[in-house]
C-alpha cells in the first residue's frame, strides 16, 4: 500500500484529498440543497395539477372581462393579498391566474373566470415550493444561510472538477472501461455503491456543473454581471429611469389589450404574463409571452415594455434587452426548462444523482476506514479494547 501510494503524484494526492475532505465537511449541507432543487423541479407542473377545474372556465363568451374587473374581484374577496403578477393563456377555455402573497399565508394563486369574474380558487400548493426553493438558497436564513449554502455550492464545484479527474482512469482498456462506465449490480453491497458514486457521479457530471454554475451565477450577482456582459448584454438598469412615470391624471391602457397585442406579434406563444408589482408606482407594462411560463423562468420567452397609458411598446437599449434574455437562459438552464420536459426530466434525474453523491461517498470513506481498522488488528490478535475490558 505505501509503496503504492509513493507512486501518485503530488497533484493526484492533493486532488483526492481534497475530493474526500470538502466532501465530508460539507457533506449534509450539499445533500439538503440537492435535494431541495431537486423537489423544485417539477414545480410548475404539481401547481398547475393542483389548481384542478379552476384552471377552466365553464363556458367560453364572446367577450372577456377586463382584468381590472378581475384584479378588483380578488381584491374584495382577499384584501390582505398583494399580486405581484396577472397570466393569461391564448386557450379561451382557461382562466387567468394571479400570483398573490399574503402575510401569514405566504405565496398562493388564485384563478378566476375571465367571462363572469368569478373567483374560482386561492391554492397554496406554490407556498410549499416557495419554501422548498428558499431553503435551497438560503436554508430560509437571510444572509448568513445564503453564504453557507453558496460556499457548500463552491465546494460542490471543487468535488465535480476533482470527482471527474480521479473519475479518468489512468489507462484505458476493456477493465478499466467496465468500471468506468458500468454498474455491476450483481456485485457485493460496497461495490455496488462504489459505482454508484463513480459511474452516476461521471455521467451526471456535465449537468451537474452546469447546474452549479448557473446557481453561482444567480447568487453572485458580479458573477452574473460578468457572464451577461461576456455574452454582450449590458447589466446596467440605468435606461429604467428613463422609463415612463406614473400618471395617476391619465387612463391606463386596457391590459387585455397589451394581452391580444402580445399576442399578435408572437402568435406561436401560448401564455402572456405582466407583472403587477408596483404597477401603481410606474407608467409601463413589463411583458412576458413564452410558450411555458414557470415560477422563476419563461420558455422561449419574448420580452417587452409598453407605455402604460399608450400601450407603444418601449425600446430600450439593445445591449439591455439582451441582459434580460441571458437572465432568462441562466435561469431556464438551472431550473432545467431548457429543453421542455426533457430538460426537466434530465433534471429531476441529475438532482436525485447529486443528492446521492456525498451519501455514496461517505459510505466508501466509511468501508474504506473499518477495512484498515481490520486489516491494523487481524483476527489472531486482540484489540486494544478486548485487551483493557479483560
Amino acid at each position: 500500500m505505501n509503496k503504492g501510494k509513493s507512486k501518485r503524484s503530488l497533484f493526484s494526492r492533493v486532488n483526492a484529498w481534497l475530493h474526500l475532505w470538502t466532501g465530508i465537511f460539507a457533506g449534509i449541507i450539499l445533500v439538503f440543497v440537492a435535494f431541495t432543487g431537486t423537489v423544485v423541479v417539477y414545480g410548475d407542473e404539481i401547481i398547475d395539477w393542483s389548481a384542478g377545474k379552476a384552471r377552466y372556465t365553464g363556458q367560453v363568451k364572446a367577450e372577456r372581462l377586463p382584468v381590472e374587473t378581475l384584479i378588483a374581484n380578488i381584491n374584495t374577496a382577499y384584501p390582505k393579498a398583494r399580486l405581484s403578477e396577472v397570466t393569461v393563456y391564448k386557450n379561451p377555455e382557461r382562466t387567468v391566474r394571479f400570483r398573490v402573497f399574503a402575510p401569514g399565508k405566504g405565496l398562493a394563486f388564485v384563478y378566476a373566470d375571465p367571462y363572469t369574474g368569478e373567483v374560482l380558487k386561492y391554492d397554496r400548493t406554490a407556498n410549499f415550493f416557495y419554501i422548498m426553493a428558499h431553503l435551497h438558497a438560503s436554508l430560509l436564513w437571510h444572509g448568513p444561510g445564503s453564504w453557507i449554502v453558496d460556499i457548500a455550492t463552491i465546494i460542490f464545484l471543487i468535488e465535480l472538477i476533482s470527482g471527474i479527474i480521479l473519475w479518468w482512469p489512468a489507462k484505458w482498456n476493456k477493465r478499466t472501461r467496465d468500471a468506468s462506465f458500468k454498474i455491476k449490480w450483481k456485485a457485493r453491497f460496497k461495490r455496488v455503491n462504489y459505482d454508484l458514486h463513480n459511474v452516476l457521479g461521471f455521467y451526471s457530471s456535465i449537468l451537474a456543473l452546469i447546474l452549479t454554475v448557473t446557481g453561482l451565477m444567480i447568487a453572485f450577482h458580479p458573477l452574473a454581471e460578468s457572464t451577461v456582459k461576456l455574452f454582450g448584454g449590458d447589466p446596467e438598469t440605468g435606461w429604467q429611469k428613463n422609463m415612463p412615470q406614473n400618471d395617476s391624471t391619465k387612463p391606463s391602457f386596457a391590459i387585455n389589450a397589451v394581452f391580444e397585442q402580445g399576442f399578435a406579434k408572437h402568435p406561436q406563444q401560448k401564455m402572456a404574463q405582466i407583472w403587477l408589482y408596483r404597477l401603481d408606482s410606474s407608467g409601463f407594462y413589463n411583458m412576458v409571452t413564452a410558450s411555458k411560463l414557470g415560477l422563476k423562468s419563461a420558455e422561449n420567452a419574448e420580452i417587452a415594455f409598453l407605455d402604460r397609458y399608450t400601450g407603444k411598446e418601449i425600446q430600450i437599449p439593445a445591449k439591455s434587452l439582451k441582459g434580460e434574455y441571458i437572465e432568462n437562459v441562466v435561469w431556464q438552464l438551472h431550473m432545467g426548462t431548457w429543453m421542455g420536459q426533457w430538460g426537466k426530466l434530465f433534471t429531476f434525474v441529475c438532482g436525485l444523482i447529486c443528492t446521492s453523491l456525498p451519501i455514496t461517498g461517505f459510505l466508501i470513506w466509511w468501508h474504506r476506514g473499518r477495512k484498515k481498522k481490520k486489516q491494523a488488528y487481524p483476527a489472531s490478535q486482540k484489540k486494544p479494547e478486548a485487551i483493557v475490558a479483560v
